[in-house]
């Protein structure tokens, strides 16, 4: 097996900041100048919350709060050149921090979850949103 068949784990953080979720405009691969969530490869031997923080703060500046995962969702390769992505998203909220775009983000911002989800190219990062606001939600709820 060469190096491009293996599988790639990924974390991905949809992170809320009042009514708003934070939205990067891809800058590489896959979905290229396209938006979606922060998030990106994990390290070899990296915990899945250490990879996260540093993802987001790598490409937003921003610090999060993890509220709970959202669910485990996978992008299997279609053609002989696609990777193999296992991606695990997150339900966070924003702690501290000015929004920039940094590393592989072209922009970055927060936006009204009715505005995001209409701006993503891929539809299980829209179920991702919503997903996340059900997690949030349920957290509040057991306070």
């Amino acid at each position: 097996m060469d190096q491009g068949q293996r599988v790639i784990a990924a974390v991905g953080a949809v992170i809320f900041k009042d009514d708003k979720v934070l939205l990067v405009r891809r800058g590489r691969p896959p979905f290229q100048g396209h938006w979606s969530i922060p998030g990106g490869k994990l390290d070899f031997g990296e915990a899945l919350a250490e990879g996260l923080a540093r993802e987001v703060r790598e490409e937003t500046g921003v610090v999060i709060d993890i509220v709970g995962l959202i669910d485990v969702y996978e992008a299997l390769p279609q053609r002989p050149d696609d990777r193999h992505f296992v991606m695990i998203d997150y339900a966070c909220r924003w702690i501290s921090g000015e929004v920039v775009a940094g590393d592989d983000a072209m922009e970055a911002a927060f936006v009204p979850v009715p505005e995001a989800l209409s701006r993503l190219a891929w539809d299980k990062t829209r179920t991702a949103i919503q997903d996340a606001l059900k997690v949030i939600r349920r957290k509040e709820e057991q306070r």
